[in-house]
């Protein structure tokens, strides 16, 4: 079978990888891909000109390209083509793609929506409030921090490239925030609407699970082993949020007493609501919660599998990916049985000097192969392009803030610590800096 892989980050780049261990595949388009996918086993990156996901003309492009190929399966990696309604369109043109449904993407892509079904269908949040008025949304800051008051998370309600999201701790900046994203324009449309939400302090867990629920239909969503992203840029917790310094999975504190809470609390009124909701949502799902005192508080949805809890949690899947992805569409997923290897993952990211602000690009990237391969650690490129007719190893340049993730397989999770720093030893470009903490880190950030 041929597949195609929409997406061009780490998140892909693990993707491609697990589909390319199937059997059953022969042939995987990645599109556009980076550095690591065009190395990868059975995988050809595909030159998106013309063809841009989240364009209609360009998904049109796309579909008579699938045809052409006679491709059996699409799976969408990020989320702004699945906001532009590509799962609907390839649908509508016959075609089995892995993806929720434009409606249902506003479980992401609408901060002021998903809190309102969450709301609806009885999911376990924080409270919160919405606002389309600055001067409205300044006084709810006057009117918090009045009292010794905790901090207060301000949400972009549109997509925001993981820069929506800041926890202010006291009433200076949120205002600053508030002003930046609603009469700025900081974020463009995404900002001018926002959430401002009741701050819980506790520990961070992303589950990231398979969903399969069609229109008027039974629905099932199927967990896979729990992750924790550390968002923080400086060791401790400390510093800018980004888009992720790295990923652990399983998540030892996620206990059995942890998980039921989860499974009633969140998964359960989730399933419920995208059912009442009639909502076409065959694809995968990533919840991005907070524990505490034992009980789940569902913080967001992602509508697609989380980056870099994707390169954290693959790894261990023993499952055939590909496979799943059949159940998924199949309608099959409820009996679909989903095995894990034994041990744990540990995935610090390597980011370019200045990030999450500016940085520079283009910096040659040094792999010493045998010794990285000694350590059985796999390089997950994100930000990378490889340099034509070179192998992956020699030939990778730095094309973006997030380059790399090194992700490791251990007995436990500190021998995956000791395995993926290891690896990172041998691996090197100018300006790289990581974490030394991804695992470690006390307060989980």
């Amino acid at each position: 079978m041929k597949l195609l892989v929409i997406g061009s980050g780490g998140r892909e780049h693990a993707i491609v990888w697990k589909l390319a261990q199937s059997d059953k595949v022969d042939k995987i388009f990645a599109a556009p891909g980076n550095g690591g996918t065009a190395a990868e086993d059975k995988t050809e990156n595909l030159d998106l000109a013309g063809m841009d996901p989240i364009t209609e003309a360009g998904q049109e492009k796309l579909i008579e390209f699938v045809k052409k190929e006679n491709i059996g399966l699409t799976v969408v990696g990020p989320e702004a083509p699945l906001a532009a309604g590509i799962a609907d369109r390839f649908r509508a043109a016959g075609l089995a793609i892995v993806g929720p449904g434009q409606d249902a993407a506003m479980l992401e892509t609408s901060k002021v929506y998903s809190k309102s079904f969450m709301a609806k269908h009885g999911v376990r949040t924080a409270s919160s409030e919405n606002f389309t008025n600055l001067t409205d949304a300044l006084e709810h800051v006057d009117k918090h921090f009045r009292r010794d008051a905790p901090p207060l998370v301000i949400k972009a309600d549109g997509l925001a490239a993981g820069k929506g999201v800041v926890i202010a701790a006291e009433a200076a900046e949120a205002k600053e925030t508030l002003s930046a994203f609603m009469r700025d324009g900081a974020l463009g449309n995404a900002g001018k609407s926002v959430v401002l939400e009741e701050y819980i302090d506790g520990l961070e867990v992303s589950v990231l699970a398979a969903v399969s629920a069609g229109p008027g239909g039974k629905g099932v969503i199927k967990p896979f082993l729990p992750a924790r992203d550390h968002k923080r840029r400086f060791e401790g917790g400390h510093g800018p949020n980004t888009g992720g310094m790295g990923a652990v999975a399983p998540v030892p504190d996620f206990t059995a007493a942890i998980q039921k809470d989860f499974e009633e609390a969140i998964l359960a009124p989730t399933l419920k609501g995208m059912e009442e909701e009639k909502m076409d949502y065959r694809g995968f799902i990533f919840f991005g919660l907070m524990i505490k005192e034992g009980r789940c508080y569902l913080l967001e949805y992602n509508v697609r599998l989380g980056d870099p809890e994707t390169q954290a949690v693959l790894p261990l899947m023993e499952t055939d990916l590909l496979e799943l992805c059949e159940a998924i569409l199949g309608g099959s997923l409820e009996d679909f049985p989903l095995k894990w290897k034994q041990g744990a993952v540990c995935a610090p990211v390597a980011v370019a000097e200045g990030y999450p602000g500016p940085y520079q690009k283009g910096a040659a990237i040094a792999v010493n192969t045998a010794a990285c391969e000694k350590t059985g650690a796999k390089l997950f490129v994100a930000g990378a392009s490889l340099d034509a007719g070179t192998p992956l190893h020699s030939g990778l340049r730095t094309s973006g803030g997030r380059v790399f993730a090194v992700s490791a397989l251990g007995s436990d999770a500190d021998d995956a610590f000791v395995k993926a720093y290891e690896a990172l030893r041998f691996i090197n470009f100018e300006g790289m800096v990581y974490r030394k903490d991804i695992g470690k880190e006390k307060n989980h950030g």
